[in-house]
């Protein structure tokens, strides 16, 4: 493999990588893509999205049947889980997936290489002592957990959210630092499965990039479920397993027997030597690039997490395509608003476009609109009535510019209105258009109406 040549080198085989690649070996381009994982697929499939919502789906199944399943006239005796049992599932969904991108590679024809990608010079990667060329290069090298000086992880006790997927038994008492998606999903888990959660945030709020309505129902909602909150919150000592925690005046000791650090993550690009060909980083590592993803170099781009914008794998993956095409010569485009957001708690949340407080910062005229999830016969017949969807519109153009869902299903509905909002709709056409009745997506109909 020494010395070879493609027309298209992709470093990171995550979901903006192997998407890229898939795509770029379609078109008929000779394509390499490079990780230093043993599978495919990244952090979202190894260790992230994938086998987190696999135990969310295993844990939601539990919880109904202990909590809900009797008044639908479902009466179970005995009702236990078994913990290995589920995380033994979810690795089979894992392989599963992975081993899938691998069949994918071999019948397109992309090069797997595996290892740590350097450069050489612009055009040249070494790959484990191996150099490969090529005319144009991709970096989709991911991100990793952001980890707090006075709490390292040991993947044991001091846990990143790869540990928190991969626990040998369920915790009693588990703490998270940090109230984020990543944060609140994996407390979720844990906390219906019978842990006792307990979730430190130095904000005021939960999931602050959602609109303060939707994160204030989550909040309440999440209570309810039984997680312990302590927001306004600094975490100003840790040993061991014990934090002293700061909230306003009141100082006070926690101890779990895992303590979760769910602060965010950070863009990965260690052991690239971008330095060595002149791409640079802005403070916080993101890689620099131009509106259509060009770094320094015109025939060097960088995708996902590498760069600046909301952390999601299917935005990388929408970048990759896009790249692809670039290259090819064609003209596509990305609108981040129409990018959907996701918390898959229970009930979901779902976040497109504007939040009411962005729109109102940029001097917008604003008509909202709301409807309720118990006011919704299909979440009657579910029982499955938590939640609300809000739209918000521009008073002068009626133009949809944001819709936002706690509730069920809202990682399913807001498919709704990212095809609302990239067709340009107004809110009068999403008010008018003819939904199913019953279904869940009634209360988009209905928060439209109520918006006009």
């Amino acid at each position: 493999m020494a010395n070879e040549s493609y027309d298209i080198a992709v470093i990171g085989a995550g979901p903006g990588g192997y998407i890229a690649a898939l795509h770029a070996a379609k078109l008929g381009f000779k394509t390499v893509c490079i990780d230093k994982r043993e599978t495919l697929g990244g952090t979202c499939l190894n260790v992230g999205c994938i086998p987190s919502k696999a135990l969310l789906q295993s844990s939601e199944h539990y919880e109904f049947l202990e909590k809900q399943a009797k008044e639908h006239g479902i009466e179970v005796k005995g009702l236990s889980h078994n913990f290995k049992q589920m995380m033994q599932r979810k690795e089979e969904v894992v392989s599963g997936l992975v081993n899938g991108i691998e069949g994918l590679f071999t019948r397109g024809k992309v090069t797997w290489l595996k290892g740590e990608a350097k450069f050489s010079s612009p055009n040249e990667i070494d790959v484990n002592g191996e150099k490969i060329t090529a005319k144009n290069i991709i970096i989709a090298t991911g991100s990793e957990p952001i980890e707090l000086p006075f709490l390292p992880f040991d993947e044991k006790k001091v846990i990143s959210s790869t540990g928190a997927l991969s626990l040998p038994k369920l915790p009693k008492k588990m703490i998270v630092v940090g109230a984020g998606v990543i944060g609140v999903e994996l407390a979720s888990v844990y906390n219906r499965l019978g842990s006792e959660v307990t979730i430190v945030e130095m904000l005021d709020h939960i999931c602050p990039a959602m609109d303060h309505a939707i994160s204030k129902n989550l909040f309440n909602v999440l209570k309810k479920q039984g997680l312990t909150f302590h927001l306004s919150t600094k975490v100003t000592e840790a040993k061991g397993q014990k934090l002293t925690i700061q909230e306003g005046s009141n100082t006070q000791s926690l101890e779990g027997d895992v303590i979760l650090v769910a602060v965010g993550r950070r863009p990965y690009t260690k052991g690239l030597d971008l330095d060595a060909v002149g791409i640079t980083t802005t403070p916080q590592g993101f890689i620099e690039v131009d509106n259509n993803f060009r770094t320094a170099h015109p025939h060097i781009y960088a995708i996902g997490d590498a760069i600046d914008g909301v952390m999601l794998a299917h935005r990388a993956s929408d970048e990759g395509m896009v790249v692809v095409d670039l290259i090819a010569g064609q003209h596509p485009s990305i609108n981040p608003l129409t990018i959907p957001n996701v918390i898959y708690t229970h009930p979901e949340v779902a976040a497109l476009g504007l939040t009411e407080t962005e729109a109102k910062t940029m001097g917008l005229e604003l008509c909202i609109g709301t409807s309720q999830f118990k006011a919704n016969a299909r979440a009657r017949c579910a029982g499955d009535t938590e939640g609300l969807v809000k739209v918000i519109g521009e008073k002068k153009s009626n133009r949809l510019i944001g819709m936002h869902i706690i509730g069920p299903h809202a990682s399913e509905m807001i498919g709704e209105g990212v095809i609302a909002m990239e067709s340009g709709m107004t809110l009068k056409e999403l008010a008018y258009s003819s939904h199913a009745h019953p279904t869940l997506s009634e209360t988009i109909k209905e928060a439209a109406l109520n918006a006009i």
